[in-house]
């Protein structure tokens, strides 16, 4: 038996064509939604994106002010520094770094420097009254010698003291170093105070103890200085 269909074609590619323009309709906006929600979401990252270099960019600025203040600080300590050595060095009769560049001068050949020590005390030179001229009644001379003579005169002096410890192969390079010592133009009493036998990583050295002053008086002079320091950097 034939199917008779009463409803035209056209109807029916109609409604397919209209279903199928809902449906990409749905998808559209589905896909419209979609980018939406991602645009948001990028917008919200980038915000906090921007949000953190911002902050990181405050950072950078406060470590580069600290940065800053901490050179502008050290530059200051340097030249608080220089400043303090040059009045140390204007107020002492002798700098201690010359005083030990000599000390490096002079040491012998194996014999090295341990600890190293300096001094510093004031002392009073007492000088002796004049003489009084001989002659006449001795005792009218007592006399007026006991009413007259000016009473001996005090005055204060820097005396500096070191104490030189050290190590050395035997006692043979000890003495030389004390003979370079005596004769070296700083330093004056030079003499041993001990000397004993220790064992450094199982070899056996003489440790030595040594005291010196420095020889009360003495100047020297700029190129003097220089020519020890010289001398000391060489040795080294």
């Amino acid at each position: 038996m034939a199917t008779i269909n009463f409803v035209p074609d056209d109807y029916v590619h109609q409604r397919r064509a209209s279903r199928a323009n809902v449906l990409y309709l749905m998808l559209l906006m589905a896909v419209l939604g979609a980018v939406g929600v991602t645009f948001g979401f990028i917008k919200m990252r980038q915000r906090a994106v921007q949000a953190q270099l911002a902050e990181l960019n405050t950072r950078m600025v406060q470590a580069q002010q600290q940065i800053a203040q901490l050179e502008e600080l050290k530059n200051k300590s340097k030249t608080m520094m220089k400043t303090m050595v040059m009045t140390a060095e204007l107020l002492e009769p002798m700098p201690r770094s010359v005083v030990l560049a000599s000390l490096t001068n002079n040491l012998p050949s194996g014999v090295s420097l341990v600890e190293f020590k300096l001094d510093e005390k004031e002392v009073q030179v007492i000088k002796a009254a004049p003489a009084k001229p001989s002659g006449g009644n001795q005792y009218r001379q007592s006399a007026s010698a006991v009413k007259t003579a000016p009473a001996a005169d005090s005055a204060p002096r820097i005396e500096t003291n070191l104490e030189i410890k050290g190590l050395a192969p035997s006692d043979i390079q000890v003495a030389g170093f004390i003979a370079h010592l005596s004769g070296a133009v700083l330093f004056d009493q030079v003499s041993l105070v001990e000397s004993k036998e220790v064992e450094v990583d199982k070899i056996k050295f003489r440790e030595f103890l040594l005291k010196a002053t420095l020889k009360p008086g003495l100047t020297l002079t700029k190129d003097d200085i220089d020519s020890i320091r010289e001398k000391r950097n060489q040795v080294m």
